[in-house]
């Protein structure tokens, strides 16, 4: 059986592209199945993303004309494709969604964002929307998200496969720096959806009440520049315990993980975020927010603490919490490495992967 792939590879470096990625080097996938790759990305740097250029516009043409000639020379079997929910990027992918529905080739989309709830009472997005979903499978990383998606597929038409990650193959080591303090980390893109400020103002709490604390920002700059956050830390006092370290990727980021006692990660706004299962597959304990499929990942109570994305107060609560409390720390941190081994490695997001791509081969779309 033939799976034609489209879908986003890095660069840049986020969620989708890192399991498109994934898919890409499976030898699973690649074993099982005949398999041809397009790469649906035309950004090369995060900052690009959403923003037109000519230089996308050539890449798009290109793209949509790799994805014709696969059509007209293959006959596959099924088409898997990275789907946007929402916005330019979706309009952008409905041209391509047009041409394999044009060929009757069965069709699954892979979510890896969302946003379908908040355009579908647009009626030209409507309209888009139905003419996409007719007929058609979709994966969700969470059944947290399926309330996205609701109007136009049915609960049977939908898959779970929540994201994997390589492990850690030795067991965290306890915080190795010279400095005693409890150490916090954050580690994402530098934007305010990622709830940066948020933190701040939360270690600005912790500051008042006399807790001792350092704290790691690590990231690439985006809608937040390096001088506002500057200012930011020199204006609220937090100059001596929180420190910005600009991007890192793959085995440069591990020394942060390795090295710090607590996760703190206050979204506003995501789906899956594969930085959670990095920090639990070093043992962190997490301070996180109830958003997209993220009370999936972590568990309340168990593996880290939940808040509401906003509620700054009961961040610092959370965080104070796990400062003044050693075991407790290490007793989640345990919990979220557990969770993380029997949950979301990359060898478990492989067999799910290849049991959805199974499952909807031999299913029949009404």
């Amino acid at each position: 059986m033939k799976i034609f792939f489209i879908l986003h590879l890095p660069p840049p470096v986020h969620g989708a592209a890192m399991v498109g990625q994934t898919i890409f080097n499976s030898h699973i996938i690649r074993q099982k199945y005949e398999t041809v790759f397009i790469n649906l990305s035309t950004s090369q740097k995060l900052d690009e993303i959403g923003k037109y250029s000519i230089r996308k516009t050539f890449i798009f043409l290109k793209i949509i004309f790799n994805v014709l000639k696969n059509l007209i020379t293959n006959k596959f079997g099924l088409c898997y494709i990275t789907l946007n929910s929402k916005g330019s990027g979706f309009y952008k992918d409905f041209l391509i969604v047009f041409l394999v529905k044009f060929f009757r080739v069965k069709t699954v989309y892979h979510f890896h964002n969302k946003g379908v709830k908040d355009y579908q009472d647009r009626t030209f997005d409507n309209i888009l929307y139905k003419v996409v979903f007719r007929k058609s499978k979709s994966i969700l990383l969470s059944p947290l998200l399926y309330y996205d998606i609701e109007k136009y597929v049915k609960r049977r038409d939908v898959y779970f496969c929540p994201n994997g990650i390589e492990p850690v193959m030795e067991w965290r080591r306890e915080n190795t720096s010279c400095d005693e303090r409890v150490s916090i980390l954050f580690l994402s893109n530098m934007m305010k959806a990622k709830g940066v400020f948020d933190l701040l103002a939360a270690l600005k709490i912790l500051m008042k009440r006399n807790i001792d604390f350092k704290a790691d920002f690590v990231g690439k700059w985006d809608d937040i520049p390096e001088d506002d956050f500057g200012h930011y830390i020199h204006e609220n006092g937090l100059t001596n315990v929180v420190t910005a370290h600009g991007p890192k990727f793959n085995k440069e980021k591990s020394p942060f993980l390795m090295n710090a006692d607590i996760f703190s990660f206050p979204s506003h706004n995501d789906c899956f975020p594969l930085v959670l299962l990095e920090a639990m597959s070093f043992g962190l304990p997490v301070v996180s927010t109830i958003e997209g499929g993220i009370p999936e990942i972590v568990k309340d109570g168990e593996t880290g603490f939940l808040v509401k994305p906003g509620n700054i107060e009961e961040i610092a609560g959370k965080l104070e919490i796990l400062i003044m409390d050693r075991s407790l720390r290490k007793q989640m941190g345990k919990a979220g490495r557990e969770r993380f081994e029997s949950h979301f490695t990359i060898d478990r997001f492989e067999r799910n992967f290849n049991k959805i791509l199974h499952q909807v081969l031999i299913s029949t779309v009404n």
